[in-house]
């Protein structure tokens, strides 16, 4: 087969004539050069957002289903109009629809926000487009869209273009994924607030996850949850990527991952009717950090905090230390010899009953949970370090039975 390109197309960039033609002009240049090409559009500029105000004043609770509908039909229009601007380029263009039998996104029934099967969508992608692209075709697909095993059409959510073209760049083994929006590519800061702000020519999974989580809308975490161990990712402009600029991003996280950071921990429970509010909270880790205490994790609640903290000689005095020399707390308690174990994967927050699986097996063998703590696709349990290891294998064992990558 030859070397795929796929291609999004943000709605911002297709904002009017002159820009699907430079977006298709853009396009017949990278057929040119030898790629197989696949392109996802996003409905036109503003459209989305004048279907869903026109469903607002039409209906107070409409069906999802129908809105699904009825949002898609964005997507299902600009998928014809750069069809069309493709041919007149003199690319053989075909477009690809929801009612085609070649349609290859296949989703749960989580109408607004539906997640896609990835196997099934997979062997869709096999049997459907490669062979398009095999035969010189450059399909064109719908972003944000899928069908359910039943032929339903569901939406993706937010970012959903995003995720059709991470999507199927994971299937194909694309060389490269091209997210073409109206920025030049993903920036230190936002340039709307930051005059100084920097474009980053580079991030790496782990940096790019840490900025969408906060906040960052460059992308939506289901996109990333779909790049693979020799997948590339780049954000850029149309003009950005004339020049080959734009933000490259490598890496990606792996399907299930069990491990444990080789430190040990202290857990220790503070009381303390000073303890409610944010500036009670920054005084207490202001003062340990200044102790050299390396605070691993922190959970809360009325009247009481309870830290993880890199275990060292003598940590247990630095706290109490701390506290009662800046009247902070009133009393504290501790367990020491924990350690941390990991488990992190795509799609993991989206697997239901994961905790339960997680606490489940550890709870029959009499593993005690001193601590578990959930960031995006990962959890972390505190455990007894005599526990680790045996926690571990049975984890992987029970994770990589159950969950789906």
């Amino acid at each position: 087969m030859v070397k795929s390109i796929v291609v999004k197309l943000g709605g911002s960039v297709l904002k009017d004539v002159s820009a699907i033609a430079d977006a298709a002009n853009w396009v017949k240049k990278l057929v040119e050069s030898g790629y197989g090409v696949v392109v996802v559009v996003s409905a036109l500029k503003g459209v989305t957002d004048e279907l869903v105000e026109t469903v607002k004043n039409l209906s107070k609770s409409p069906d999802p289903s129908l809105m699904d509908e009825i949002l898609a039909m964005g997507e299902r229009t600009s998928v014809r109009l750069f069809t069309l601007a493709l041919r007149e380029h003199g690319v053989n263009a075909l477009f690809i629809d929801p009612s085609d039998d070649k349609w290859p996104i296949i989703t749960n029934s989580k109408h607004l926000d539906a997640e896609p099967i990835y196997e099934e969508t997979k062997k869709r992608i096999e049997e459907k487009i490669i062979p398009l692209i095999s035969e010189g075709v450059i399909p064109v697909i719908c972003g944000f869209i899928g069908i359910t095993s039943e032929g339903k059409i569901t939406t993706l959510g937010r970012g959903g273009s995003d995720t059709t073209a991470v999507l199927i760049g994971s299937c194909l083994n694309a060389e490269e994924i091209v997210l073409v929006k109206d920025v030049a590519g993903i920036f230190s800061a936002d340039p709307d607030l930051v005059e100084d702000a920097k474009i980053l020519s580079e991030l790496n999974f782990k940096e790019v996850q840490a900025l969408v989580r906060g906040g960052s809308k460059i992308i939506h975490t289901k996109a990333l949850r779909y790049l693979g161990k020799n997948l590339r990712l780049r954000i850029a402009s149309l003009k950005e990527l004339l020049s080959n600029g734009g933000t490259i991003i490598k890496g990606y996280e792996p399907e299930i991952e069990v491990y444990s950071p080789p430190i040990k921990i202290t857990m220790t429970t503070i009381i303390g009717e000073q303890l409610d509010g944010v500036a009670a909270f920054e005084k207490l880790v202001s003062k340990l950090k200044e102790r050299g205490l390396k605070i691993i994790a922190v959970t809360s609640e009325e009247h009481s905090i309870v830290l993880y903290v890199e275990e060292k000689d003598g940590i247990i005095a630095d706290i109490h230390s701390a506290l009662v020399s800046n009247n902070i707390g009133k009393a504290i308690s501790f367990y020491q010899d924990l350690s941390m174990l990991v488990i992190s994967g795509r799609m993991l927050e989206t697997s239901p009953g994961v905790i339960y699986r997680v606490t489940k097996p550890l709870a029959e063998s009499g593993i005690n949970v001193y601590g578990l703590l959930t960031i995006s696709s990962s959890i972390r349990l505190i455990l007894s370090s005599r526990d680790v290891d045996r926690a571990k294998k049975m984890l992987i064992d029970e994770l990589k039975k159950e969950v789906t990558a």
